[in-house]
Order: structure tokens, then C-alpha cells, then sequence
């Protein structure tokens, strides 16, 4: 099973996510259920880009008007038939907020007669399966997936499949709208829908249209990522004739809305969030006379498109005109302005003006500045010992990256006169660890260095519980210690033992011990030759006196 949780809170960014929790917190104080709804839903699971974000809310949407703005969403209309909110949400998110409800047609294209409903009647009234669905954002069923139709197995087999036979007959304005998603996401019509596709055609369903649904679909036009895909998808089955007799493809200005879209994705991927859709609107009229562009402003519902749409020449003028006056010479000021503008002033100057200065601050801008911020922090900041973790660090890092685009720091010595004064002092090094005494023997004479007692390694080896007491642990390995020497030494014992039997038994059955041998007489010295050749002539002397 799917986790829409987690599909909703990876596929939503930081910016739509916010608007989210705004609406469902608004909703939630007004104690009605809110639910994600519609195209949001389909693109969440469908992995498309996320446009705008729709909700219903079971009770009346208009009386969550004044809680919106003040929680910082700007009111761009109401519509006071179907109880609809548009809103602009914090963060340029495009809005809107519906009650649920039922509708009956009574006759082809004719205004439903409308009355509130829950969720799962509101989910039914819809014209395809892909936006037959509805995700909760209420506390005790958050991220449960409402889809009666199989709406995700159609958005993984991009088929688009209407909900009933008489879908194009209620509401014929659905065959526009089958053609355009074609064209944006690449589906094909299911065969069934097929069929009953040009059936409708053919039998002229078209002629019934609703007026005020037509003015709806001109709107989405321009909202499309590839508005020139989809209107040559519509003047090919012969939509774009319905919208406005004299619309087509050839009274588009081709480069200018290609050089847009090219400006608007960079900005996309620099993080911005754009309404491109009166600025693509200018462009996809541009060769239309005066009086079909003002036809086609007429049949808009949500005038602060229009209205954002004819002021688009008069607010680059503006724009310009500050961008290049004296108070903003140089690239810090510049900066400054330049991030507190309208994206969209920016977008539509951006693909239109002829101004080379202008042009040279716009590159700048999103190019050569923001690469010099991405140098922050900078290596000499690391040096003296300034990280984003000290407090004042933010506000230090935009003076630099401020002095940066003006030159006035160039070298490394400028950087590190300039930071110093702001590095923390030096951590003061930790004292070293105290120096443990010999201990004194039991009589006051200081012991010898060397091995601790056995008794005292012992202790020290022990584990103890935190009171000083050994763990079951220390007492088990104690008995079993314990147990092991006492059975090596009856071992031991029972050893000996058997040694002295054994010697005992030798003793008994030895013969007696022989007598001990004579020690061998030492033979008598023999006196040198010499002395008794002396000896012998003595004699004969004494024989001669006699």
C-alpha cells in the first residue's frame, strides 16, 4: 500500500507545504473536514509538476475568508454560486478552496443545480478518473486516499477515463479539457471514452458549451508548461475556434514565448516560485488586434489574472526605470531591489526588454552575484573562527557578500581586517587532569612503587553496582571460582593419594639392597727419582769413615 503521507511530503515543496498546513489549520478552527482534491492530488501520484494546490472543504468555503488573509493569504475572488475561495497563498501558490458538493444537470450544458454534499459525493461529480480523487488532511485520517473510480491505475496506464456515458453531455466543455490533458501529459483516451469523444463531436455537443467554463479553459492555456504543445492540440480537433473565433497558432510570437520559458525555468531551478500565466498570455495574443484580446479578457472569470495581465507592459516600465535611477549604482543596491521585485515584474522584463543595461543587472543577477554567494563562508572566516553557529553570523555573512559585490573586499588581507574584530575569542585550553597520590601503607610509610597487592588488584578488578557492591554477575563467577577449586584440589588429593599406595606397594615386593662396595685404597706415594738417588751415596760415605 501506498504511503501518501510520505508522497505528499517529498512531491510538495517547502513553499506548498506551508500552504497546506495554512488552509488545514484554517479549515480545522472553522471545524470543517478539508481534503486535497483534484489535479493536486493526480500530480502528487503521477509525479508531474505541481501547479496549484485545490481543496473542499465539507461546509461553506466563504467563511474561511477572513481567517485566510489573516493568516496571510491574499483573496483574489470569490465565487459566490459554487461557494468558492481563490486564493494566493504565501509563497506566490496559486489556490482554491471549493465547498464540496453535488451537482444534477437538468439539461446539456446548462448551469447544475448544485447543494452541499460530503467528500465522496464531491469526489463523484467530477469529469475524469485521474481527478476523481481526494487525500484527507484531517487529524484522525491524514493521508487516506479516497478514489471510488481506480483513478491511480489510470495515471499509471495514462489513459484518461470519463466516470459515466453522459459525461461530454452534461458538460461538453469536458472534451476541451480531455484534449488538453492529451497534450500536457501524453495520455490517450480509454476506448470507451473514446467513443463516446466522437460521438460528442459529431453530434455537436460543443455548441451547448457552458460560456462561463469556456472563459475557465482560456485561463488554463496559459497556465500549461508547454502552452504551444496543447493550442496546436486544440486547433487540431478544433478547440481553439471555440475558445475565440479568430485564436491560433499563428497569433503567437513563437521566440518571444520560447525566450520566456527559458527565463522561467531558470528561475525555477534558482528556487523561485512564478505565476508565468498573464506573462504567457501576452504572448500567446500578441498578434491578435485590440478588440479580440479584450473578448478574450471579458470571458476570463478571475479578474486579478486579467488584471495582472494588462499591467505586465506598465509594471516593467516601472520596473526598469527604478533599476537603472541613481539611488541604485551599485551592484549591493541593485541586489537588494532586485530581491524584494515581483518575480513576475522580473520574468516578463527579463524576456522583453531591449535595454542593455537592464539585461547586463538581469544576468548579473542570476548568474555572476548568486555564484559569489556561494562562496560564503569564506575560508578566512573558518580562519578566525566564524561558523554559522555563532548568533550574529547571518547578518555578518550578508555585509560580507554585500562588500563582495562592490569590490571592497578584493584580498585576503582586506577580508581579514575587516572580519577580525568579529572573531570569538580563543577557547581557553581545559586544565590538565589532577595527579593521583601514592597511597599510604596502613602505618603511615609511603608504599613502594611497582605492583599493586594481589588483594587490592582483585578488588580493583571487581565489578560493583553503583553502592560499592558486587553485581550477580561478579558474585556468580565468585561461586563458580570457588566450586572449580575446590574440585582441583580433591583432584590434587586424590592424586597423592594414589601415589602413596602405589610407592607403598614397591616397597614390598623390592629384594633386599646390596652391600655397599669398599671404597678402593688410595695408592702410596712414590718419592721422586731424584731424592732417592741422593739418598743412597750417603750411606756409603758413612761406611767409608767407619
Amino acid at each position: 500500500m501506498a504511503d501518501y503521507i510520505y508522497m505528499m511530503e517529498s512531491r510538495l515543496t517547502p513553499e506548498q507545504q506551508r500552504g497546506v498546513k495554512l488552509v488545514q489549520d484554517v479549515a480545522r478552527e472553522h471545524e470543517m473536514n478539508v481534503h486535497l482534491v483534484g489535479g493536486v492530488v493526480r500530480d502528487i501520484i503521477g509525479g508531474a509538476t505541481i501547479r496549484d494546490l485545490d481543496f473542499a472543504v465539507q461546509g461553506n468555503a466563504l467563511k474561511l475568508v477572513k481567517d485566510l488573509e489573516k493568516a496571510g493569504a491574499v483573496i483574489e475572488g470569490t465565487d459566490e454560486n459554487v461557494k468558492t475561495v481563490f486564493v494566493l497563498l504565501p509563497g506566490n501558490l496559486r489556490g482554491e478552496i471549493t465547498s464540496a458538493r453535488n451537482e444534477v444537470y437538468d439539461k446539456p450544458g446548462k448551469p447544475p443545480e448544485m447543494s452541499p454534499a460530503t467528500i465522496n459525493e464531491d469526489v463523484r461529480r467530477r469529469d475524469f478518473s485521474m481527478n476523481a480523487m481526494a487525500l484527507s488532511l484531517n487529524p484522525g485520517s491524514r493521508g487516506l486516499l479516497l478514489d471510488p473510480f481506480n483513478g491511480v491505475a489510470d495515471i499509471e496506464g495514462k489513459l484518461i477515463r470519463i466516470l459515466h456515458n453522459y459525461s461530454f453531455l452534461e458538460e461538453p466543455s469536458r472534451m476541451i479539457r480531455a484534449t488538453r490533458f492529451c497534450a500536457r501529459f501524453d495520455f490517450t483516451l480509454e476506448e470507451r471514452t473514446q467513443g463516446r469523444y466522437d460521438a460528442a463531436k459529431e453530434n455537436d455537443y460543443i455548441s451547448h458549451v457552458n460560456r462561463k467554463l469556456i472563459g475557465h479553459e482560456i485561463e488554463q492555456v496559459a497556465h500549461e508548461t508547454d502552452p504551444l504543445k496543447v493550442m496546436r492540440a486544440l486547433e487540431k480537433e478544433g478547440w481553439l475556434q471555440v475558445l475565440h473565433p479568430h485564436w491560433s497558432v499563428a497569433k503567437v510570437d513563437v521566440p518571444g514565448l520560447n525566450h520566456l520559458m527559458k527565463v522561467r525555468q531558470q528561475m525555477v531551478n534558482l528556487g523561485y516560485t512564478v505565476d508565468s500565466g498573464p506573462a504567457v498570455m501576452y504572448f500567446i495574443t500578441a498578434k491578435m488586434n485590440s478588440t479580440d484580446t479584450h473578448a478574450l479578457e471579458q470571458a476570463i472569470p478571475r479578474k486579478s489574472f486579467v488584471q495582472a495581465w494588462k499591467n505586465l507592459e506598465e509594471d516593467s516600465k516601472e520596473f526598469q526605470k527604478k533599476l537603472m535611477a541613481k539611488d541604485i549604482a551599485t551592484n549591493s543596491q541593485a541586489w537588494t531591489f532586485l530581491q524584494n521585485s515581483k518575480p513576475e515584474t522580473i520574468l516578463f522584463t527579463a524576456a522583453t526588454t531591449k535595454n542593455g543595461s537592464v539585461t547586463r543587472r538581469l544576468n548579473d543577477y542570476f548568474g555572476k552575484w548568486r555564484d559569489l554567494k556561494k562562496r560564503l563562508p569564506l575560508p578566512e572566516m573558518a580562519e578566525l573562527r566564524i561558523t554559522p553557529e555563532l548568533p550574529e553570523y547571518p547578518k555578518l555573512a550578508e555585509e560580507v557578500f554585500m562588500l563582495l559585490l562592490d569590490n571592497k573586499l578584493r584580498t585576503q588581507p582586506e577580508i581579514i581586517k575587516f572580519l577580525k574584530p568579529y572573531s570569538p575569542p580563543e577557547p581557553v585550553a581545559p586544565p590538565p587532569p589532577p595527579r593521583k597520590a601514592r597511597k599510604k601503607s596502613l602505618d603511615g610509610v609511603k608504599g613502594k612503587r611497582g605492583r599493586k597487592p594481589a588483594t587490592e588488584q582483585k578488588q580493583e578488578g571487581m565489578m560493583v553496582d553503583e553502592f560499592g557492591n558486587p553485581t550477580p554477575l561478579e558474585e556468580a563467577a565468585a561461586v563458580v571460582g570457588k566450586a572449580v577449586g575446590s574440585v582441583v584440589k580433591a583432584a590434587t588429593a586424590a592424586a597423592d593419594a594414589a601415589k602413596k599406595v602405589a610407592a607403598g606397594k614397591s616397597k614390598k615386593t623390592a629384594t633386599k639392597p646390596a652391600a655397599k662396595k669398599a671404597a678402593p685404597k688410595k695408592p702410596a706415594k712414590k718419592a721422586p727419582a731424584k731424592k732417592a738417588a741422593a739418598k743412597k751415596p750417603a750411606k756409603k760415605t758413612a761406611k767409608k769413615k767407619k
